[in-house]
């Protein structure tokens, strides 16, 4: 039987009269990629906001590695680059990884050894000692996911994280989430480029704050009928109304 890295169920967010989550069930096993895929509006953010604490859920449950969220017992256990930079744009990237590092109880030693490994696969050792003020945007997305991975989290929440990435380097992220989860790591990732989605282990399809079908994208593939995720996701809206 497998553990289960993330569980939710019947979970509810509004935001006043709008509800962004309409009873989300999701379970995410420890060691899995999952694509969390859906069009703008259809409750992925949301949904991480909340497994990461950033939110209150208005009912229903959430847990992240058996832990209740929130709870600040995750916080250090957890990794999230969300879709919005958030970094010190006044400090340069090396000082950027070296406070969240610090943040997370790294010392000096272990800090600069992660940071040569992700700027090496994140191709920016050329502006370690760059303010990320002077970075372009694509740049500070690289900065911001380098920063989610700096203390080697058992869970990985990346909210679109190839947005404004080139294909190339887009590939070399792949490669790396590929090796993470090798080493165990759960990645629960939003994105939508489909062709990416076909590197998760399972994909859910999400519309209207629940999710509309979900399973390995050549069994999604199979029963839809179709030749590409996009046009199985469309066949599952048709279906779903």
């Amino acid at each position: 039987m497998w553990e289960k890295a993330i569980s939710v169920s019947r979970l509810v967010k509004r935001f006043g009269d709008f509800t962004a989550l309409n009873g989300l069930d999701l379970e995410i096993r420890k060691g899995e990629v999952y694509g969390l895929l859906g069009p703008n509006g259809a409750g992925k953010t949301t949904a991480i906001k909340i497994l990461t604490g950033l939110l209150k859920r208005s009912s229903g449950e959430a847990e992240v590695l058996g832990i209740r969220a929130p709870s600040k017992d995750i916080a250090a256990r957890i990794g999230y680059m969300p879709q919005e930079t958030a970094l010190y744009v006044g400090l340069t990237v090396h000082q950027n990884l070296e406070f969240f590092g610090r943040l997370f109880g790294l010392d000096r030693a272990r800090i600069l050894s992660r940071e040569a490994e992700l700027l090496r696969v994140i191709d920016l050792e050329r502006w370690r000692d760059e303010l990320v003020a002077n970075l372009s945007g694509g740049m500070k997305h690289r900065v911001s996911l380098a920063c989610a991975l700096i203390h080697e989290p058992e869970v990985l929440f990346l909210d679109e994280p190839t947005v404004g990435v080139d294909p190339e380097l887009r590939v070399s992220f792949w490669k790396y989430f590929s090796n993470l989860k090798s080493r165990g790591i759960t990645i629960l990732i939003t994105t939508h480029y489909m062709d990416e989605a076909g590197h998760c282990d399972r994909v859910g399809f999400m519309r209207s704050g629940r999710l509309i079908a979900e399973g390995e994208p050549a069994a999604v593939l199979k029963e839809s009928g179709a030749k590409s995720l996009e046009d199985a996701f469309l066949f599952y809206a048709r279906r779903d109304g």
